[in-house]
């Protein structure tokens, strides 16, 4: 073990956990493949990277996330209204995730927030938009 600290332009190698509050786990690498990346190249949100900086082989932390430094507020601009008819193949609900075909062909998730009989209200803001998360970090290798 060295006492290499994560600096911008380290090699990290560590164990995660996110959780949202109440502490219901969203993702976690513990028990499988731990992830590796290089500081600054997009795979951790900045947020989530600052709080690593200084970090070590060795170190374990839990971090609060507010939205700012995580996954953004929820955009009002992203919750779009459908026709329910729209949804003759499915039978929508709140809380419900349809992946749409945006018109670039790409994927776009949308998670149901309501239903009516004429109108179906889907989200588009990233499910974690919004929330304070919890991210618990295990450092395993500095590079």
């Amino acid at each position: 073990m060295t006492d290499i600290r994560i600096t911008h332009d380290s090699q990290v190698t560590l164990h995660f956990t996110l959780k949202l509050p109440g502490g219901e786990v969203v993702d976690t690498t513990v028990g499988k493949k731990p992830a590796t990346f290089k500081v600054g190249d997009g795979s951790l949100l900045p947020g989530f990277e600052q709080s690593l900086f200084g970090l070590k082989a060795g170190d374990q932390r839990s971090f609060e996330i507010e939205p700012e430094r995580g996954f953004g507020q929820g955009n009002p601009q992203n919750v779009q209204s459908m026709p329910r008819d729209g949804f003759k193949d499915m039978e929508p609900e709140p809380g419900l995730m349809i992946i749409f075909q945006d018109a670039a062909g790409g994927e776009m998730p949308g998670v149901v927030k309501s239903v009516s009989d004429t109108v179906v209200e889907i989200d588009f803001n990233h499910p974690l938009a919004g929330k304070v998360v919890t991210f618990e970090v295990e450092i395993l290798d500095v590079a």
